[in-house]
């Protein structure tokens, strides 16, 4: 029979990934890409919409030429009345009115702005009424910043003492850093690349944190179930039994990641890309982004750095050495394996690889089971040996 397919193998959980077993590799991955990121904050920063850094947008229709070309033009207005000042960003927005342009500029006084809307109403031929302009302050950023930065450390107490209170605090422990991890992933890649950092962004963060706790949730609730009542066995070590639990939920969060970022590539793609609504772009970017760091965290990251946090406590230290040195026994022949002298007809029904025993260890007998009869050696078929049938088995046939 033909061998069952990558995908197959996922989907029953049989893949066999050693995850946890290369963990130093996810953490090194890990810290470099931390430190990357904190470089890049060093020395990029991040790009600041007006609303944090303040400063001013013009509106104009959209019948006055393309985008690039009204982009140019206001550049121009801008270098001519000696600002300064230059556009930061240009998108094409949709209203009740009609289509327009919005250009943010950086920051302008009161004069150089009016004196800058008539130049543009100059060289575009319209009114200067048909032109409308905003100032924004940082300060309205500024306190946008705040209110989410509160939001956030909220969130992480009240999942923090959910997650204590479900699993246990090395769970929780490890959680809140992959959610961190998360953050800062995302946070290097706008500022690596360069993306402008709005109230929509601030509003994708939050939004994130729930999705990338979800994933983590779910394995870790597979975990508990494999390593409920592991010290009673030497079939598996803590880790072992997690990276099993990692290999049966990650198609599941494979999934639902799929599952996930469909809608929001839809919104970032389509939305933004093919029919220009600028306003989405910042939502979906960010979503987008963090949706899909947020699996790769909570599979490479999360379930290892709880196995490396399990492996301090002396219960769990203690079984582990059971466990290899029992293997040691059995490679040696001091100690016979399961199944040894058996039939092999026997051995192979009853026989499940170490993993799975783990998994299964104490597990409730499966739905519709028939419990075992032992079936005497003096029997056959439920009649009494010796051939007589309701006879008496001495009386002979006449």
């Amino acid at each position: 029979m033909a061998k069952d397919g990558l995908a197959s193998r996922l989907y029953r959980g049989e893949a066999g990934l050693n995850i946890v077993g290369r963990r130093k590799l996810w953490f090194g991955v890990a810290a470099g890409l931390v430190l990357l990121a904190v470089l890049s904050f060093a020395a990029n920063g991040f790009k600041l919409g007006i609303e944090f850094a303040g400063g001013n947008s013009f509106q104009v229709p959209a019948s006055v030429g393309t985008l690039d070309s009204a982009r140019e033009q206001i550049d121009e207005a801008l270098a001519a009345e000696n600002t300064g000042a230059e556009v930061v960003t240009a998108q094409k927005v949709g209203g009740t009115g009609g289509d327009f342009y919005e250009m943010r500029t950086t920051q302008l006084s009161p004069e150089q702005a009016n004196a800058v809307k008539g130049e543009i109403a100059e060289r575009f031929g319209i009114q200067p009424g048909q032109i409308s302009g905003d100032q924004v302050s940082e300060a309205w950023g500024k306190q946008v910043t705040e209110r989410a930065l509160l939001g956030l450390v909220l969130f992480v107490a009240v999942v923090s003492l959910y997650l204590i209170l479900r699993f246990e605090w090395r769970m929780a422990v490890a959680a809140i850093a992959s959610l961190f991890m998360n953050l800062i992933l995302t946070a290097g890649i706008y500022s690596l690349v360069g993306f402008e950092v709005t109230p929509s962004t601030i509003i994708g963060f939050l939004t994130i944190l729930g999705f990338a706790l979800y994933d983590v949730v779910v394995v870790f609730d597979k975990v508990q179930e494999n390593t409920r009542g592991i010290t009673a066995n030497n079939n598996l070590t803590y880790g072992e039994a997690s990276n099993l639990a990692l290999n049966q939920s990650l198609m599941r969060s494979l999934n639902t990641s799929v599952v996930a970022l469909l809608p929001v590539g839809g919104l970032l793609f389509i939305g933004a890309g093919l029919l220009g609504a600028g306003t989405l772009k910042d939502l979906g970017l960010v979503l987008f982004v963090g949706m899909a760091v947020a699996f790769l965290t909570s599979i490479l990251l999360a379930t290892p750095l709880l196995v490396l946090l399990k492996n301090y406590d002396p219960r769990i230290q203690a079984h582990t050495k059971r466990v290899l040195a029992r293997r040691g026994a059995v490679a040696r022949g001091e100690v016979a394996p399961k199944n040894a002298g058996r039939p092999a007809e026997e051995a192979g029904e009853e026989s499940i690889d170490d993993a799975e025993a783990g998994a299964l260890a104490g597990a409730a007998p499966k739905v519709g089971a028939r419990p075992a009869v032992k079936r005497s050696t003096g029997t056959r078929g439920g009649r009494p040996s010796g051939g007589g049938g309701n006879r008496p088995g001495g009386a002979k046939r006449r």
